[in-house]
């Protein structure tokens, strides 16, 4: 079978390189208005990375976003993505290729879920998840992937997944189905673009505190998770984290593996839960 690779260079823009002559680097950041999108936002400013910053329905927060990366002393692009709108939504991309002069980052972090028992959901709710969470991180990929391959100096793909990436939730099926589909896309995408230079990980979070969980700027070492290794949900800038060193060179090395942050949860097995009420599991 024939292989054809279709390439989109980005737009050339003086202000990609610096006056010493280093590259400067750009990342998108899907749903970037709050939560973990916001926090990796700003992580990769701090890391030197100009940001495209998306929105779905807080234009406000995406503005807040864009606000704390020009904070950090990099340039910041706000653009509203629905995802539910595809194929055509996924141009974003070449919209922040076009602005900021390249793309160097994609981080897929846009999701949305459902706590549905199986036998009710209807086909609509269904359709939504997994074109929000899979088809479109896949759209946003392949366009990303186009420009890094067009700039020919590589590149570095990001998929926040979940912990239910790797194991089942009752009244999650889309979920779990997005999330276990872009687990397994994030490992071909990884085989298939390596020989581009460019690398594609997952990032897998537990219970944190973000607005999805209805803890937005909650104190995480104030809650109480007995049924967590860690004893407590995460905080959304532990996730930027991991996703900021899965970005940079430090990672050189790393592609096609998931990253779980979730405070041990995933080694939990069959007792694993945030919901369990006390610590007697950790008792023979």
């Amino acid at each position: 079978m024939r292989r054809e690779t279709r390439v989109t260079t980005a737009a050339t823009d003086s202000r990609t390189t610096t006056p010493g002559g280093a590259r400067e680097r750009v990342a998108v950041v899907t749903g970037s208005d709050s939560g973990i999108g916001r926090a990796t936002a700003v992580r990769l400013a701090r890391d030197g990375m100009d940001i495209g910053v998306t929105w779905h329905t807080d234009r406000e927060g995406a503005e807040e976003t864009a606000a704390a990366v020009r904070e950090a002393g990099r340039r910041a692009s706000v653009q509203h993505l629905d995802l539910t709108r595809l194929p055509g939504a996924a141009g974003v991309v070449d919209a922040f290729a076009g602005e900021l002069g390249r793309i160097d980052v994609l981080v897929n972090n846009s999701g949305t879920g459902t706590a549905t028992p199986f036998l009710d959901l209807d086909f609509a709710t269904v359709r939504e998840v997994l074109e929000v969470g899979l088809l479109g991180a896949f759209l946003c990929s392949q366009r990303a992937a186009r420009h890094m391959i067009g700039q020919g100096d590589g590149g570095a793909i990001v998929n926040v997944t979940s912990v239910h990436e790797h194991q089942p939730r009752v009244g999650a099926a889309p979920y779990c189905a997005a999330k276990g589909g872009l687990g397994l896309l994030t490992q071909v995408m990884a085989l298939e673009l390596a020989e581009h230079g460019i690398r594609v990980n997952a990032v897998a979070p537990g219970e944190i505190a973000t607005p999805m969980t209805g803890q937005e700027d909650a104190d995480v070492h104030a809650a109480e998770r007995p049924g967590v290794p860690l004893r407590r949900p995460g905080d959304a800038r532990e996730v930027a984290s991991v996703i900021g060193f899965l970005a940079g060179d430090d990672a050189s090395y790393v592609t096609g593996a998931s990253w779980a942050v979730d405070g041990g949860m995933l080694r939990m097995g069959p007792q694993a839960g945030s919901h369990l009420p006390d610590d007697s599991w950790r008792r023979p």
